[in-house]
Parts: C-alpha cells; sequence; structure tokens
C-alpha cells in the first residue's frame, strides 16, 4: 500500500532500482540491512528486494525514521563502517528523516534517490534539498553501482556487474 501515493516517480522504476542497488550491495559485500514499517498492517518487503537476501528476516519497525530505531543505530554501529547508503519510502519521511539525523551524528551519508520516492516531485525534490543542505550526498543506483566497481580491470566483480546493469539499466 505505501506504493500507492509515489507519484515522484514511476512505481515499477523506484522497484526496478531498488533491486539494482540491492543487488550491487550484495555482489561487493557491502553490509545490508532491510527494513519495513508496520508490516502487520501493510508495510511488507518487497518480494524482488527480498528474494537478493532470502537469508535476511527484515527488521520490522514502527519508528518513521529509523534512526529512532535502538536496533538500526546497533545494527550500523557493528559494521564498524562510517559510510552509510540508503534508500526508502517515501524520500520526504522515512529517507531524509534518517539521513539527516545520522549525518548529524558524525555518518557519512549517500542517499539513493532514484531508487526512493516521494508523495509528489515537489515533496521528494524538497526533501532532497534538504539533505544536501544537511551535509547528505544524493547519487543514483547506478552510481553506487559504478563507485563500487571503479575500475573495468576488476574482473571477479565485473560480471555480476555487467548482469545487473543488464537487468536493471534501463
Amino acid at each position: 500500500f505505501q506504493f500507492a501515493t509515489l507519484r515522484s516517480h514511476d512505481t515499477q522504476t523506484v522497484i526496478n532500482n531498488v533491486v539494482g542497488v540491492a543487488k550491487a550491495a550484495k555482489g561487493y559485500g557491502v553490509p545490508t540491512l532491510l527494513s519495513t514499517v508496520t508490516e502487520a498492517r501493510g508495510g511488507l518487503i518487497l518480494q524482488q528486494l527480498q528474494e537478493v537476501f532470502p537469508e535476511q528476516q527484515p527488521l520490522d519497525r514502527t519508528w518513521i525514521n529509523a534512526w529512532q530505531d535502538e536496533r538500526v543505530v546497533a545494527w550500523v554501529a557493528k559494521t564498524g563502517r562510517k559510510k552509510l547508503v540508503v534508500a526508502a519510502l517515501w524520500t520526504e519521511l522515512c529517507l531524509a528523516m534518517v539521513a539527516i539525523q545520522a549525518a548529524g551524528e558524525g555518518y557519512e551519508v549517500y542517499v539513493v534517490t532514484d531508487a526512493s520516492g516521494g508523495i509528489s516531485p515537489e515533496a521528494h525534490e524538497m526533501a532532497v534539498q534538504r539533505m544536501i543542505q544537511a551535509g547528505v550526498t544524493p547519487i543514483t543506483w547506478m552510481v553506487f553501482s559504478g563507485e563500487l566497481q571503479r575500475d573495468w580491470a576488476r574482473t571477479a566483480t565485473t560480471p555480476a556487474l555487467g548482469e545487473n546493469l543488464i537487468a536493471h539499466g534501463g
């Protein structure tokens, strides 16, 4: 039901792009946390996303701002990483709130703007602008993949990247 109010992007494009992000993260060994919001009331994870990480049970939360959920913050701390890459519905709520708060706490935060969506183009754009003002860096899913690969000579990951670009690249 959360996609029912998505108006900033075509729903299928957001689904395609977030699955592309997930496959890139998995292919390069980037720790990835899936979460839902009130799953029992319809906040289910996308089947296509769950299929990328079939072993992971999404963390079901009630907080709109995932950074207020102690389990999320503890999971991130356990990774030891200071860079976060985040995608979420809706841009103006679940994405902006977590990105701004994590950036304020010293994390280097990247938001995948084409794998996230808002209730209107204006809501999405204003949220992105707000995040930029807070020091958050917007990227797209393909930039995320390219920055992980960095060099075509890294032949161990080239086949998976190529498959992902063909499947989700447009």
